[in-house]
């Protein structure tokens, strides 16, 4: 059974490549359905992307995040393949990450950047790409070496068990959780990156989206990793508290009195603040485990890809 393929395209004011992206995609994946959704374009980006026969829809709610949210509640596909509408991604490397995809049953394939072109990939986003890609590591054990592109490719049991909650352009790093959390089967593929065709402008904020996507990271670890979140900062807590504890024991040894009473009071507040901490991480790690475990069964609940393809095999065998 040849697998359902659907190619999903975010777009906001892409009128000057999207007509290139499609084709692009049209010629490498002939047998896939295209969707181009629109976030409030104020240019032709609906017209030219009906134009070169993608099924357009709509989402009204403004970012990334929310497109791809309601791209992975509506369309209904065996594999989907993610890019931007830019025509900065090359088309050509599709079917290469499909096959990978389906011959080693993954359930996300990332089509790492390369590129020699320095305004496809300004400096400052490659440093930040590499700092956030290492944060990752640090925070979750294990990482991809591309966390912010575009270009990947998803089994129906990834995108179906996938609770969208960010807004923005965020949602790469959101994805690339999701992945490491559930200790799914991922894969990597180098794929060349274009610069954008004249008239066609980024919708990224180096500082302002950077910073975005710091603080989900950041938020990601408290959700994921309470115990050790709350942890560390019962752990500062009672440090503090210790630091300026001592000199009050040194000086209650030798004189039987506490002459620093507010001292006192405020190591006794930041031990109870760290005993709060404490048993909140252990609280929510419960809870974190419980979510996770759902997480999980509804993931396997989907077939994995390419197992139907395996089974007429081996029934025509």
């Amino acid at each position: 059974m040849t697998p359902r393929i659907a190619v999903l395209l975010p777009c906001y004011n892409e009128s000057a490549a999207i007509a290139q992206t499609v084709a692009g995609f049209r010629t490498a994946l002939p047998d896939a359905t295209i969707y181009v959704y629109d976030n409030n374009s104020v240019d032709d980006t609906v017209a030219v992307a009906r134009a070169a026969g993608a099924v357009v829809r709509t989402e009204r709610m403004q970012g990334k995040g929310n497109v791809v949210r309601r791209m992975f509640a509506d369309v209904d596909a065996d594999v989907y393949v993610m890019a931007d509408g830019d025509a900065t991604y090359d088309a050509t490397a599709a079917p290469a990450l499909v096959a990978r995809l389906l011959d080693e049953q993954l359930d996300m394939v990332v089509g790492s950047r390369v590129t020699q072109v320095s305004a496809a990939y300004r400096r400052g986003h490659v440093l930040g790409n590499r700092a956030m890609t290492g944060l990752l590591a640090q925070l979750f054990g294990r990482s991809f070496t591309d966390i912010f592109s575009g270009y990947r490719v998803f089994s129906r049991r990834f995108v179906k068990s996938f609770p969208v909650l960010s807004s923005g352009f965020e949602i790469e790093t959101e994805i690339s959780v999701h992945a490491l959390e559930l200790k799914m089967p991922v894969g990597e593929i180098e794929t060349p990156y274009f610069a954008r065709p004249e008239g066609s402008e980024s919708k990224l904020s180096t500082y302002r989206d950077g910073f975005r996507i710091a603080r989900t990271i950041v938020t990601l670890y408290r959700i994921e990793r309470p115990l050790l979140f709350f942890g560390v900062i019962a752990a500062l807590l009672l440090a503090a508290a210790f630091a300026l504890a001592v000199p009050l024991i040194i000086t209650y040894m030798h004189t039987h009195l506490v002459p620093r009473l507010p001292t006192a009071v405020l190591v006794t507040g930041l031990t109870i603040l760290s005993a709060l901490n404490g048993f909140t991480g252990l609280i929510l790690d419960t809870v974190v485990r419980g979510r996770r475990e759902v997480r999980r069964l509804a993931y396997l609940g989907h077939r994995a890809p390419g197992a139907e393809e395996r089974r007429g095999e081996a029934a025509g065998a």
